[in-house]
C-alpha cells in the first residue's frame, strides 16, 4: 500500500489529476489496446452488452442497466471497479475523497489554504471506491445526500448555518468513485427527484444549504422492466439525465448457460473429484431454465433468473453427495433420478401465472423437467410416435415389449455398480443406445439409458411410479390393466 505523502511530493511525482470519467476511459482504452478482457465472466454478452458498455464509458455517460432478474446487472456494475486506477490520492482526513488539486469540501479547502504544499495526502485503493445501495422504499434523502448533525454542531460549538455541521450521505462520500443504485424504480419518486441536480448540475441541497459541490461520480443504475408497472417507475426527468440505457438478456444458447452455471455454482474441489456430472446432465439442467422461460405457467415478465440453474446444480451435487454418505461409496455419477432434488430450486425461482398457481409449484417444476427431458431426448434419439400402426416396428418396440414381462426398480441409494447393472440388464435398451448414441462417452451413454426410459413414460409408452427413494418402470398396458 502506498504511504502517506505531501501535496508537494505528489506534484513532484508527476501525478496528473483526472475526473473519474477520464480515469475509467483511459484504463478502458489501455485494456482494449493491450487486447485484455475488459469485463471478465460475462458470458454471452461479448457481442451485445459489452460493446454498448464500452461506448457508454467512452461517451462519459451515467449508465442504466435494464433487464430481468438474474441477468448479471450487479456483476457488470461491480466489474467496473477494475477500470479504476489502483490508488487515488486524497486530502488526508477528507470524508468525501477530496482531490488536493480541486478540493470541494470546506475541510479540504481550509487545510490546503493553511498548509499549502505540506498538506498531507493519503491514498485510497480502488476496492474502496465502489459504493452500492439497494433502493428500498424506506431509503430517504438523508441516507443518500446527507443531513444536519446536531451532535457535531454541539461538539464543535458551531451554528447550524456552518457547513461543517453537515453529515454527508452515501453519494457525497462516493465522490471520485463508482456509485451503484440497484433496483432504481423501487426508490420513491420524491427521493429520485433529489438526484436531479447531482446528475446534471453537480450541486446538492441539505436542509436549506445550497452547496455548490461539483461531485465527480460514475453512476450505474440497475432496474427490472417489471418494476415499472408493479412497484414504481423511473421519473422522466431522472431518466432523461442518464446518458445510456443498456438492455441485458439471458444466455441464448445452452453452451453459454453451462459456462455461467459452472462459473457461479459453489462446488468444492472434493465434490468435483468424487461426483461425475455427465455432459448430458449439464445440458438437461440448462434446458429446464429454457423450458421455464417458454412455459405458459411461468410469468415471462418476471423472468427466470440464471440463479435457478446455479442453485439447481448445487442441489444436484448435494443429492449425489448424500448418496455417497449413505452408501459409503468413494465415487458416484449424477443420474436423471437425482433431478427430482432440483425441484426446490425451481419452485423458489419462478413466478407462476394464475394457471400455474392452480396446478401447483411442484407440479409445474416436474412439467419443466419433463419438457427438458424430451428436448434432450429428441436431440439424440428418433421421435416417439404418438400413434403407431399395429404390426409396424419402431426403434422402441422391443424395449416396450421387454416391460410387458418385466419391471425395473431404480433406487436413489443404489451404488453406481448396482444402479447401472440394473440398466445394463435390459438388452433392448442397450441396443437403442448403441444404434443412436454410440459416439457418446460412457457416462453419457449411461445417462441416456435413463433418458430413454423417462421419455417413454412421458410419451405414455411406459408407466412410472415413485416414492421417496424409488422409481419403478412398468408396461403401460399392464399397469392400466392392473388399475382396471
Amino acid at each position: 500500500m502506498k504511504n502517506d505523502t505531501t501535496f508537494k511530493e505528489l506534484k513532484k511525482s508527476g501525478y496528473t489529476d483526472k475526473t473519474i470519467s477520464q480515469e475509467i476511459q483511459a484504463n478502458l482504452i489501455s485494456k482494449i489496446k493491450a487486447k485484455e478482457p475488459v469485463f471478465e465472466g460475462l458470458w454471452g454478452y461479448e457481442d451485445s452488452v459489452v460493446p454498448q458498455l464500452k461506448k457508454a464509458i467512452l461517451a462519459g455517460h451515467h449508465i442504466n442497466l435494464l433487464g430481468l432478474r438474474g441477468q448479471a446487472k450487479t456483476r457488470i456494475a461491480r466489474s467496473m471497479v477494475n477500470l479504476l486506477d489502483e490508488y487515488m490520492p486524497i486530502v488526508k482526513g477528507s470524508e468525501i475523497n477530496d482531490s488536493p488539486f480541486q478540493p470541494i469540501s470546506k475541510f479540504a479547502r481550509d487545510m490546503i489554504a493553511e498548509l499549502g504544499d505540506e498538506t498531507p495526502i493519503s491514498w485510497v485503493h480502488r476496492s474502496n471506491r465502489f459504493f452500492e445501495k439497494l433502493a428500498t422504499p424506506d431509503v430517504n434523502v438523508a441516507d443518500l445526500i446527507g443531513d444536519i448533525d446536531p451532535i457535531k454542531a454541539a461538539t464543535l460549538k458551531l451554528p447550524y448555518s456552518d457547513e461543517r455541521v453537515l453529515h454527508y450521505g452515501m453519494i457525497p462520500r462516493a465522490n471520485r468513485s463508482i456509485f451503484v443504485l440497484n433496483e432504481l424504480p423501487d426508490l420513491q419518486a420524491r427521493i429520485q427527484v433529489s438526484l436531479f441536480n447531482i446528475l446534471q448540475e453537480g450541486d446538492i441541497q441539505i436542509r436549506g444549504f445550497q452547496l455548490r459541490m461539483p461531485l465527480d461520480i460514475q453512476f450505474v443504475f440497475t432496474a427490472n422492466p417489471e418494476d415499472y408497472t408493479n412497484r414504481g417507475s423511473i421519473v422522466t426527468p431522472l431518466k432523461d439525465r442518464i446518458g445510456s440505457q443498456i438492455f441485458t438478456h439471458y444466455p441464448k444458447t445452452i453452451a453459454l448457460a453451462k459456462q455461467i452455471t459452472e462459473q457461479e455454482a459453489q462446488i468444492s474441489a472434493e465434490d468435483k473429484a468424487q461426483i461425475q456430472i455427465p455432459d448430458l446432465a449439464k445440458n438437461l439442467l440448462e434446458e429446464v431454465a429454457f423450458a421455464a422461460r417458454d412455459s405458459e405457467y411461468v410469468d415471462a415478465k418476471s423472468g427466470v433468473s440464471a440463479r435457478l440453474t446455479i442453485s439447481a446444480m448445487e442441489n444436484l451435487v448435494a443429492a449425489a453427495k448424500l448418496r455417497l454418505i449413505e452408501t459409503e461409496a468413494d465415487k458416484t455419477t449424477i443420474r436423471l433420478l437425482d433431478f427430482m432434488s432440483i425441484i426446490p430450486s425451481i419452485t423458489g425461482k419462478i413466478e407462476l401465472v394464475y394457471e400455474g398457481e392452480q396446478e401447483g409449484a411442484d407440479y409445474v417444476a416436474k412439467i419443466l423437467i419433463d419438457k427438458a427431458v424430451m428436448v434432450e431426448f429428441e436431440s439424440i434419439f428418433p421421435r416417439i410416435s404418438k400413434l403407431e400402426k399395429e404390426g409396424i416396428k419402431t426403434p422402441y418396440t422391443d424395449l416396450i415389449k421387454w416391460f410387458n414381462k418385466n419391471h425395473l426398480e431404480l433406487n436413489y441409494t443404489d451404488t453406481d455398480e448396482e444402479f447401472y447393472n440394473k440398466l445394463n440388464s435390459i438388452a433392448p435398451l442397450t441396443t437403442v443406445i448403441e444404434e443412436n448414441a454410440s459416439e457418446l462417452s460412457q457416462e453419457d451413454k449411461n445417462f441416456c439409458k435413463e433418458l430413454v426410459l423417462w421419455a417413454l413414460t412421458i410419451s405414455k409408452k411406459l408407466d412410472k411410479s415413485e416414492n421417496s427413494a424409488t422409481y419403478t418402470f412398468d408396461s403401460a398396458d399392464v399397469r392400466q390393466l392392473f388399475r382396471n
